[in-house]
């Protein structure tokens, strides 16, 4: 690859690179443009979030998809989800040769739940749009001339006209997402805002019972408080861990205990484990369970509300007897009980860390980016994309919805920019 110029440079193929690369490709062969589209990513074999996501089926999308399913500056969010929505996501798949197949929680997989069939699509879709894919290329820096870049990588150095930067964040290191582009991105002058690992498991203090409830989920209302004020309520599915939590709910909710971590600010989680009825709603039903069957057992009552192995370690925990008949059961331990019961303060102290998180909180931010194009705002001729962007959404098929548009915009809108023969007109200099 040394000085073999290269109209486009995509650095990173991952989802948002490969779907870069496809579009500025299929869009050159379009216009009928001999321009090359070249392909640069560390890892030896390509894809492998892709991969390992969706327990390796790939949740390739979601089937409603808004702004308030992300977290960043959701005007601008909303604008780019525009360019590319769930729709043309579906039918740009079937185009590929995938297949989706729609599950009951709004997931989107392939209907071969296998994650490899998207991978190999993408792939063979971009090499018969003539990209170049070129694997075990680590990309070590990049220098601005008068007329592009040159992009420094494992195998020489490449001219390029334009470059995009799809690296990925700091999630799944193993996978070859490691930071290393927002180094770049800040050579260039961008800002990072502050990065924390997001759709990640909290771990609890060992004093907690977490270990007994391994792989027990149900239902709870989470909410989060940072420095006493509410930033996040919400209700789904959580999942005992024999170290802590994790499942829907607390993926969802960990971007704000990591962010809020890592800044130095107190951050407290509270669980309502029958959620929607407040602990004097809660009083009131027992008082009544306990006129109506006093010899039952606060267990098996407590049971009627959550899972049977949960009831028992709540008792235990809040050192009630489980046994004890209800309406024998002390005033102060029943109090006791129910405020834990809708008012459960989690002893979270740490999280799984980015080998386990899914997804980087924080990057670089949305308003250095123009969001018609995806070109950064203060370096002509560079892209950003995807998980480098300050934008993390919930589980469920939504950060590769954003992969998958903010890829194909930039791809688009990069072949515009060179038909339009604009030339990014910047000093020469080294970024090293």
């Amino acid at each position: 690859m040394t000085d073999h110029p290269a109209t486009i440079v995509i650095v990173g193929a991952g989802a948002a690179g490969l779907t870069g690369a496809i579009a500025a490709a299929q869009t050159l062969a379009q216009e009928k443009n001999d321009g090359r589209v070249l392909l640069l990513d560390g890892a030896k074999h390509i894809g492998a979030k892709i991969l390992v996501s969706g327990g390796g089926r790939c949740n390739v999308t979601h089937d409603v998809v808004t702004p308030k399913d992300f977290f960043g500056n959701r005007n601008i969010i909303r604008n780019v989800l525009a360019a590319f929505p769930v729709e043309r996501t579906i039918a740009w798949f079937t185009s590929l040769g995938v297949e989706l197949k729609h599950e009951s929680t709004g997931k989107l997989f392939p209907v071969t739940d296998k994650a490899r069939t998207v991978l190999q699509a993408l792939i063979d879709s971009a090499r018969r749009a003539g990209v170049t894919i070129c694997p075990d290329h680590r990309v070590d820096a990049i220098s601005r001339t008068n007329t592009g870049f040159l992009v420094q990588h494992s195998h020489g150095i490449t001219h390029a006209s334009r470059v995009m930067l799809a690296t990925g964040g700091q999630s799944l290191p193993r996978t070859g997402s490691d930071g290393f582009g927002f180094q770049l991105a800040r050579r260039f002058g961008h800002q990072i805002t502050s990065t924390a690992p997001a759709l990640v498991p909290l771990v609890l203090d060992r004093s907690m019972f977490q270990a007994t409830l391994s792989g027990l989920s149900h239902d709870v209302e989470l909410t989060t408080l940072v420095e006493k004020r509410e930033v996040d309520r919400r209700t789904g599915s959580l999942l005992w861990t024999h170290v802590g939590i994790s499942g829907p709910v607390v993926l969802d909710a960990s971007r704000f205990w990591t962010l809020a971590t890592k800044q130095g600010t107190v951050v407290e989680m509270y669980g309502n484990f029958v959620p929607g009825q407040s602990a004097d709603e809660l009083r009131a039903w027992f008082i009544a369970q306990a006129a109506q069957h006093p010899r039952r057992s606060l267990v098996r009552m407590l049971s009627s509300l959550v899972p049977d192995r949960f009831a028992e370690s709540l008792c235990r925990h809040q050192a009630c007897e489980s046994q004890t008949a209800v309406a024998q059961v002390p005033r102060p331990h029943r109090d006791r009980l129910l405020n834990a019961l809708t008012h459960f303060h989690f002893p979270i102290i740490g999280d799984r860390g980015w080998n386990v998180a899914e997804v980087t909180a924080g990057g670089v931010p949305l308003e250095e980016i123009n969001y018609r194009t995806m070109e950064s705002k203060l370096v002509a001729g560079l892209y950003l994309l995807g998980e480098m962007l300050d934008c993390d959404g919930r589980i469920g098929g939504f950060n590769f919805q954003w992969a998958w548009t903010t890829g194909w915009l930039a791809g688009k809108s990069v072949v515009r920019s060179l038909l339009e023969g604009k030339t990014p007109t910047h000093p020469a200099s080294s970024l090293e």
